[in-house]
């Protein structure tokens, strides 16, 4: 599996990076959300889009974003719109989705962009052909937040998202046995041995999963998601804590 350089941070070898997200509802809860989480020194603040009250305004969402790009001088800033049906906050049309992530990608002041993989085919080319042009990563995702896929479903969704373009294949699911975190764990460990060129994030959610969280070193999963102010999926756990126990892995590794 090869590492990704975006700036000064490499995904894909060493310790897992620590992304936080943000999940202010107002402009002036996510100016006072993005000062805190500065300072727990995250690799990559995620901006949960769909939270935002006037995201159905996209000159207040471009805003918003040059804000958070003056905020954030070290960290990488990855924009998601988590949609309704993959356990977002809002539900809109898929030409909107599609509006608003072009016009996040344009603005050139994002690293990142989250995009769905189940957006569509033809729409999902189209947001990496976006996103290219203008030098942005994308981290094509999928999520499930009531059930564990089996192990080649899984190996299957991020090879596609592979496939398409995705700098980084990510995929999220809710295990509803120790059972299906081993499925996780071991779709992980296959796509890194045997598919994947470039960095993947692999998740089991809630506190069944939580060891997926910790674990990424050992069986491929580049990055975990840790809380600042709030949590944006189940399992997550602070950032201090989270830290702590990926240094103290990757000792003994």
């Amino acid at each position: 599996m090869a590492t990704l350089s975006i700036g000064k941070t490499v995904l894909g070898e060493g310790i897992p990076k620590i992304i936080v997200p943000l999940m202010g509802n107002t402009t002036e809860q996510l100016i006072n959300e993005v000062n805190e989480v500065k300072r727990l020194k995250p690799d990559i603040v995620e901006w949960r889009v769909d939270v935002y009250e006037h995201v159905d305004q996209i000159e207040a969402v471009q805003e918003m974003i040059s804000i958070l790009r003056k905020a954030l001088t070290d960290e990488l800033l990855l924009f998601t719109f988590r949609s309704h049906k993959e356990g977002g906050n809002k539900e809109v049309p898929v030409f909107y989705y599609v509006e608003l992530v072009q016009a996040a990608i344009r603005t050139k002041k994002i690293d990142l962009v989250d995009v769905e993989l189940f957006t569509g085919e033809k729409y999902v080319k189209e947001l990496v052909e976006t996103a290219e042009e203008n030098g942005v990563y994308i981290i094509m995702s999928n999520h499930d937040f009531e059930k564990t896929p089996s192990k080649q479903e899984m190996v299957t969704r991020l090879c596609k998202m592979q496939e398409l373009g995705a700098h980084i294949p990510k995929i999220a699911v809710m295990p509803n046995s120790v059972e299906d975190v081993i499925k996780l764990l071991e779709a992980t460990n296959t796509m890194k041995t045997e598919y994947a060129d470039r960095p993947i994030i692999t998740i089991s959610m809630g506190g069944t999963g939580l060891i997926s969280r910790l674990a990424g070193e050992c069986f491929g999963s580049s990055a975990t998601f840790g809380t600042g102010n709030q949590v944006s999926a189940p399992g997550q756990i602070p950032v201090p804590e989270l830290r702590r126990a990926l240094g103290t892995l990757h000792k003994f590794r």
